[in-house]
């Protein structure tokens, strides 16, 4: 498989990640620096969106139903060279189903997500996963 995205900016101003039909504001300035996604914040999203992609792709696999999964996703940018490490998640899916098997999820994750399998090579990455019962 391969992938492509496409990117733009004009000087002095933000830019735009362009993906299929979406396009993604990210902050390249200081003027949006409180308002506006930075590049290590993408690299988190891009992260978190593996994450939950392969929970809907095993919930499906491993026949289990949920209603939604939330996701929080913390790292620390070090200095020198400057690069992001110590990757700390907490993804809580809520679920009523007895067949979820929060262990083999885990697992899946770690082994099966393409984002989680290539920062894990540069970046030390630590995580929980809960079940929270729908209400």
């Amino acid at each position: 498989m391969n992938y492509q995205i496409k990117a733009s900016s004009l000087s002095n101003e933000d830019a735009v990640i362009h993906i299929k039909k979406s396009d993604i504001d990210f902050g390249t300035t200081s003027k949006t620096a409180n308002t506006l996604p930075n590049p290590a914040e993408l690299f988190l999203g891009s992260f978190a969106a593996c994450m939950l992609k392969n929970v809907e792709r095993f919930s499906s696999m491993m026949k289990f139903s949920y209603s939604k999964a939330s996701l929080e996703v913390n790292a620390t940018r070090l200095e020198s060279p400057p690069r992001m490490d110590n990757l700390n998640y907490n993804l809580t899916i809520y679920s009523n189903d007895k067949k979820l098997n929060v262990d083999l999820l885990k697992k899946n994750i770690e082994k099966f997500g393409t984002i989680y399998n290539t920062i894990k090579l540069s970046c030390n990455i630590s995580g929980t996963i809960k079940t929270k019962e729908n209400v």
